[in-house]
């Protein structure tokens, strides 16, 4: 499995390389594997350890800490290249967007500390601790608290749906460092941390309760009950969080759309072998252009969309300036036109298989839930119209 369009995303030799060890992964982890693990509601573990040994988990760490020192381009690569064989990559998004972060804004002893580990495959950075029940994608009305006392941060707040917590040894955490009241600007005020999470857990200072989910995910509601973190566990500059989580937010709606491209081409590649192959009324499906012009549709739409992504990853390889709203443009476009790709791919699929498409052989529906995740996260396809709507065509907010 894998629709080839290489041709289409000029890449390099090192990329074709990368492309090439996914490809051999994913042959040994195949459809059967993720469909095994989502009966179970397994974490996918082995396939990621076996990332972890080729050092394809640590992209992004810098080659003085023992990582390759590479950039999104080809963390978008990877994503795109796992689900488009039919595999979910969602566990290793998380790892890489917060890898860029900690490898840009952290300080030079944390980097010492952590990074290592991770490129050696030793401990995983898996979770973002951002999302709250009464605030959602409003991220600067975050509650949870970190209050500095002495030469620490004690933090008290709730979270919903966060990833991976029990499956990573360190999360991000987001918490309020200053009262909004206080802050004379909407985006002052928030704070990040590096969190030990089975430390937390053994002390009882952080509470965590799965949260049972359609597709196969590791979601978790956690308490934060008085934890304490060292001050030097903070990234970047008190209450200056916000500026530094855009070098979350932005990439991880790009690799999230790389992972909807992966999607597509599954989609696409399963629908054509199967309509090439399933004869009814004496001859294949596919020769019905009522199967033909879907499917040329979302080819039509996959190159645009892939390319537009690819162009977004490059984008952000390119600058380092931490409030380029270029950066932001293309990221946020990015993730549109790559779920309405995707969506349109995964129903066009469903059409095509028919009935067989509900069967758990098939997969489609396995992928069409995994992959509707991404219409409302990390961020509401409308949302998203409405940053467009404000930032890039300058139109009067809507809220």
């Amino acid at each position: 499995m894998g629709l080839d369009l290489s041709d289409m995303w000029n890449l390099t030799d090192e990329h074709k390389l990368i492309a090439e060890s996914i490809k051999k992964v994913c042959i040994k982890y195949d459809e059967s594997y993720w469909k095994r693990i989502n009966q179970l509601r397994q974490f996918p573990e082995d396939f990621i350890q076996e990332l972890e040994k080729l050092g394809l988990a640590a992209l992004p760490i810098p080659s003085e800490y023992g990582g390759p020192s590479l950039g999104l381009k080809e963390a978008v690569l990877v994503l795109e290249e796992i689900n488009a064989h039919g595999g979910n990559s969602q566990p290793l998004h998380g790892q890489y967007y917060l890898l860029f972060l900690l490898s840009k804004f952290a300080s030079k002893e944390l980097k010492e500390r952590y990074l290592p580990p991770i490129a050696a495959g030793k401990m995983r950075f898996q979770t973002l601790a951002l999302t709250e029940p009464e605030v959602g994608s409003d991220v600067l009305k975050i509650k949870t608290t970190a209050k500095k006392q002495s030469n620490k941060y004690i933090i008290r707040g709730h979270k919903i749906f966060i990833s991976r917590v029990l499956q990573t040894d360190i999360m991000l955490l987001v918490a309020r460092t200053k009262a909004e009241e206080e802050i004379k600007h909407k985006t002052d005020g928030l704070s990040l941390f590096i969190v030990n999470v089975k430390e937390a857990i053994e002390k009882g200072k952080l509470i965590v309760n799965k949260i049972n989910t359609t597709i196969n995910s590791q979601t978790f509601e956690l308490f934060f009950d008085d934890l304490i973190v060292p001050e030097d566990n903070i990234i970047g500059r008190e209450n200056d969080g916000f500026r530094y989580l855009l070098h979350v937010l932005n990439p991880e709606r790009i690799l999230v759309s790389a992972e909807c491209i992966g999607d597509a081409r599954w989609f696409l590649e399963k629908s054509i072998n199967y309509a090439k192959n399933r004869i009814i009324f004496g001859r294949p499906i596919g020769s019905n252009q009522g199967i033909q012009f879907p499917l040329a549709s979302v080819y039509a739409k996959l190159l645009v969309a892939g390319n537009f992504v690819w162009k977004a990853a490059s984008i952000y390889d390119e600058t380092d300036d931490l409030d380029n709203v270029i950066v932001g443009k293309y990221a946020n476009v990015a993730k549109f036109i790559s779920s309405e790709c995707s969506t349109e791919a995964g129903n066009v699929a469903l059409d095509v298989y028919g009935a067989y498409g509900m069967t758990e052989d098939a997969g489609i529906t396995r992928k069409l839930l995994e992959n509707r995740l991404y219409r409302i996260a990390p961020i509401s396809q409308n949302l998203v119209l409405g940053y467009i709507a404000h930032n890039i065509l300058d139109l009067p907010r809507s809220f």
